[in-house]
């Protein structure tokens, strides 16, 4: 594949050729600083490290991955948090830029199915990237569904081509960008729901359910997140679903080795406490919590972008994202996360499994719209040993399992409910996929809401930054390079195009149209402003 042809129909947007890159470091190239480790900031940091860039990395945890950090705990090891990896070309393109090869770092493995789905009532769906495989499940199910499912494929199909392929790596720095999408978005029906674009297709509502609850990997609501994120499915069936071995995190120290090799700086346990803003509105560096200042000619945010706004950047250098406007925006649900490993191996597992409530659409009503803790919850569970044994001592297994639950704005005070929904869940999985499962429980610990916040500064403890509603989608999301400061950039989750590991690294490559090339950046102009 070229990485340089699937461009939108735009003469300002683009991606660097990684035949021509690295280029080689002085020691009197522009300085950029990164703050935050997460997959978009190693990204970004390599991006801007093959262009020449002297890169300075800075992350409050003490180890890269932001929410891909690693939890190494009585022999087991946790991913703490992406584990579905798909576009691997998007990770490949990263190893090409520094003259590397991704192969030699990170072996991954096709995941089939690429989800086991268990409704409630004990049925099972394998939702696999194999049209035959699932158009038999279909037919079993509900017979007049296999037309529409083939029907809702090739308009995914067109989504995905617009969406991702033209516009994934595009900035939407004007208004006039999203205008010009007005006619294809609307032809594609994106002012539908990702449920109610399922709809159109499919009759009976465990195969709604099968086909839309993608949205929610990414922070959405699939009853209000925008059609145009049913491309999702087809961007796993199209590439695939895979895992690391090793973990998630053998990627990211890939790509933190990749910031070594092109001459950059990493900091961990460094927290930024403030961007610096000069009088005429430009980013001229970082102030840590510990009182050092770092100067650079440009900063890159991988923080949480309501966080940065809010906290780390004062309210007299912004008139676009002022506090009430940041406050405002809705963002996505949290997540209650379990990790626990046990003394027995449950063979029947398979690696990404989904269980499905006895509600659907009012369950998801009582986590975004009505921000209530609910009785009953729908999980995911990752069992990673299904594949890579390595992640658990000889016998055991490893897993997590993670329930979506309403951000801080729920009030519920985790520090009393956290070990009683644990427990309900434990119950959940010993009743229906782990029988016995106390019994053979050898090391647990939780992450809630208020861990998102604390650990991650995520505004309002949301695990996906900024809802990906169509209101907050392109140019209604905060965009990639800052309307408010000079020389500020994002990249992440809550930014153009959105989360899941496809759109934060997605997010890194829009880098390439907004950051100028070092050259524009010598010191005799580096006071110039950047249209």
């Amino acid at each position: 594949m070229s990485w340089t042809h699937r461009l939108a129909d735009r003469p300002d947007a683009r991606l660097i050729d990684p035949s021509e890159y690295p280029v080689d470091l002085h020691p009197d190239s522009p300085h950029a600083i990164v703050i935050g480790a997460g997959f978009g900031g190693l990204a970004a940091a390599v991006r801007l490290g093959a262009r020449g860039y002297r890169v300075t990395l800075v992350e409050r945890l003490n180890q890269p991955g932001g929410r891909a950090r690693v939890f190494e705990q009585d022999g087991f090891t946790f991913d703490a948090g992406p584990t579905v990896v798909t576009a691997p070309f998007l990770l490949k393109e990263l190893w090409d830029l520094a003259g590397r090869t991704f192969e030699d770092d990170v072996t991954l493995a096709p995941i089939d199915p690429f989800y086991q789905i268990r409704f409630d009532d004990g049925y099972l769906f394998d939702y696999t990237g194999d049209k035959e495989r699932m158009i038999e499940q279909i037919r079993d199910l509900h017979p007049p569904d296999v037309e529409g499912y083939e029907q809702l494929l090739d308009r995914a199909k067109e989504i995905f081509e617009i969406g991702f392929e033209k516009l994934g790596h595009v900035p939407f720095g004007r208004l006039s960008d999203m205008l010009k999408l007005i006619p294809a978005m609307t032809k594609l029906e994106s002012y539908r729901s990702v449920y109610g674009f399922v709809s159109k297709f499919v009759e009976h509502e465990k195969l709604r359910q099968v086909l839309s609850f993608h949205t929610l990997l990414v922070g959405g609501n699939p009853f209000a997140t925008s059609a145009i994120y049913a491309m999702i499915a087809y961007l796993e069936r199209h590439w695939g679903v895979w895992y690391a071995m090793g973990g998630t995190n053998t990627i990211v120290h890939g790509l933190s080795s990749l910031i070594d090799d092109l001459g950059g700086t990493q900091r961990y346990g460094a927290e930024v406490n403030q961007i610096l803003v000069d009088a005429s509105g430009r980013a001229e560096g970082v102030e840590l919590t510990s009182g050092e200042t770092i100067e650079a000619d440009l900063v890159v945010s991988n923080a949480d972008v309501g966080w940065t706004y809010r906290h780390l950047i004062d309210e007299a250098d912004r008139s676009t994202w002022t506090n009430r406007r940041v406050e405002a925006m809705d963002y996505s649900m949290s997540l209650f996360v379990w990790y626990f490993g046990t003394d027995r191996i449950y063979d029947d597992i398979e690696h990404h499994t989904i269980l499905m409530g006895p509600r659907y659409r009012e369950l998801l009503r009582d986590i975004f719209d009505r921000k209530d803790l609910a009785d009953d919850f729908s999980l995911y569970l990752h069992r990673p040993t299904k594949t890579d044994a390595s992640m658990a001592p000889d016998g055991h297994d490893a897993f997590y399992v993670l329930s979506p639950v309403p951000h801080l704005d729920s009030k519920t005070d985790w520090r009393n409910e956290a070990e009683v929904y644990r427990q309900k869940i434990e119950d959940y999985l010993a009743g229906t996929m782990l029988p016995d499962l106390g019994e053979h429980l050898v090391t647990s610990r939780i992450m809630t809401p208020r861990e998102f916040k604390a650990d991650y500064k995520s505004l309002k403890g949301a695990a996906f930054s900024v809802e990906p509603r169509l209101m907050q989608s392109a140019w209604f999301r905060p965009h990639n390079k800052s309307e408010d400061v000079e020389g500020l950039y994002f990249v992440g989750a809550g930014t153009h195009p959105g989360a899941g590991l496809p759109g934060v690294i997605s997010s890194a490559r829009v880098l390439d149209t907004v950051v100028p090339d070092p050259h524009e950046l010598t010191p005799h102009n580096r006071d110039k402003v950047i249209a």
